[in-house]
């Protein structure tokens, strides 16, 4: 559910340390929107610490959680690839610390340091390897047995996410997740 990289995270750092590269720290408090759909941004930002969202919004204002992002997951490395606008909007759920890079300084860590763009394609591949499982098990299974994973995934998900974000995560409304928690918790005496 939130998904993680420590490798990553780790080896940012260790350059970060260096100073040999232009990575700076940013921060960002709970609920800023880092990035926004169908803008374009010139840079990449590793979590170092806190959780974001993901997500993709549709024409009738309806959010779709892609994923939540925890330490070491990037996000903005997709327009270093391919020079477009950014598919998703990035929003801080927590309070958020990052390293961030230029493109270009990315792009020349890519070039140079092959061990930084071996953590690169096994990110994004971990990312494809990711999603469909996840679709697929969102939609093939109802309501219940989708929050049971959840809450073996990540056993204090309810208290952490918004509920508004779980059920735009799962694709059901706030009122079916309502529901479908209530009816856990008599079942399973306190989901």
């Amino acid at each position: 559910m939130i998904r993680t990289n420590p490798e990553l995270a780790a080896y940012i750092h260790k350059l970060w340390s260096s100073r040999d590269y232009s990575i700076q720290e940013m921060d960002f408090n709970a609920k800023t929107i880092i990035f926004e759909q169908d803008k374009r941004y010139g840079k990449v930002y590793v979590i170092r610490e806190g959780m974001a969202k993901c997500y993709i919004s549709d024409e009738n204002g309806k959010d779709f959680i892609q994923e939540f992002l925890g330490p070491g997951m990037e996000f903005g490395e997709l327009e270093v690839f391919d020079n477009l606008t950014t598919i998703c909007s990035v929003e801080a759920i927590q309070n958020l610390k990052t390293f961030t890079m230029s493109h270009q300084t990315y792009q020349q860590l890519l070039a140079t340091d092959s061990q930084f763009n071996t953590l690169v394609i096994k990110a994004l591949a971990n990312k494809i390897r990711y999603k469909a499982p996840r679709h697929s098990y969102q939609h093939s299974y109802p309501i219940e047995d989708n929050l049971l994973r959840l809450k073996k995934q990540f056993p204090e998900f309810t208290e952490v996410i918004p509920k508004k974000d779980i059920a735009n995560y799962i694709g059901i409304t706030p009122r079916s997740l309502n529901r479908a928690l209530r009816e856990l918790k008599d079942k399973h005496n306190g989901f």
